[in-house]
């Protein structure tokens, strides 16, 4: 049964020959009420009914610590993580969950400086057709002079521009700019991204006022939906609001 706190507009399946990518930062599982409750945040990311789901500031502990394995084996998705640092003990970083096959992935270090250590994770997803999509996964650091940095290394070969993964590439994650700033500028002259007029709001979580969250894509991708996700429980299991877009993709068979 379908849960109370899902956004009608995204109950059911995608589109045929559709894909639904969402991008959550779940705030290491601490709600707006300052309580730690990773059972909330998968009803929140079960509701999105996604294909693939970018997830920032999760922890990858040992057993019942583990948000990643929580997640992953209560929400049945396939499941990358890419280490940045460690928190509390505990390693701390980015998560991509996919239910369909993940079937290459890598972690970039973007950190700049001496700055927090930073992250970027890739995961190469099979499609129905059988041709391959690439997502990354950002997250990109707190200080106006190391986000321009960040985003350059997003776009130099050994990333989005990289030769060797052909396939249709999606870039999504928090990237930290409280107003348009240079990391956004560099992202739209590579990238198509999700048109400015629909108020992309999404931090604060309870009163979103900041378009922290970003959805960048290539620009032959036709982007068919596109909604950011404010149910009562996802205002409160993070401080973040989800962004949900729906893509549809040609059909380019591989051999």
């Amino acid at each position: 049964m379908p849960s109370k706190e899902q956004p009608r507009e995204l109950i059911g399946t995608s589109p045929t020959g559709n894909v639904r990518i969402a991008t959550y930062n779940v705030h290491k599982c601490r709600g707006m009420d300052r309580r730690v409750n990773m059972e909330r945040v998968a009803q929140v990311m079960e509701a999105l009914n996604a294909d693939i789901i970018a997830v920032q500031e999760i922890l990858h502990g040992d057993g019942n610590n583990s948000q990643v394995r929580f997640l992953s084996e209560r929400l049945r998705y396939q499941c990358s993580f890419g280490e940045n640092r460690v928190h509390g003990g505990a390693p701390y970083g980015n998560a991509i969950f996919s239910r369909l096959p993940i079937v290459g992935e890598q972690n970039y270090d973007i950190t700049w400086k001496s700055r927090e250590r930073r992250g970027c994770l890739r995961c190469d997803i099979r499609l129905p057709d059988r041709s391959v999509l690439h997502v990354f996964n950002v997250h990109l650091g707190t200080s106006y002079f190391e986000r321009p940095h960040q985003a350059r290394l997003l776009l130099t070969d050994a990333l989005a521009r990289n030769k060797s993964i052909p396939g249709p590439r999606v870039v999504v994650g928090d990237f930290n700019e409280w107003t348009s700033g240079m990391a956004s500028s560099l992202m739209k002259e590579r990238f198509a991204s999700v048109d400015a007029k629909l108020r992309k709001k999404t931090f604060p979580g309870v009163l979103p006022l900041f378009e922290l969250d970003h959805f960048y894509f290539d620009w032959h991708l036709k982007l068919e939906n596109f909604s950011i996700v404010r149910t009562p429980l996802a205002k409160l299991a993070s401080d973040h609001l989800p962004l949900v877009a729906d893509f549809r993709f040609a059909s380019r068979k591989v051999a």
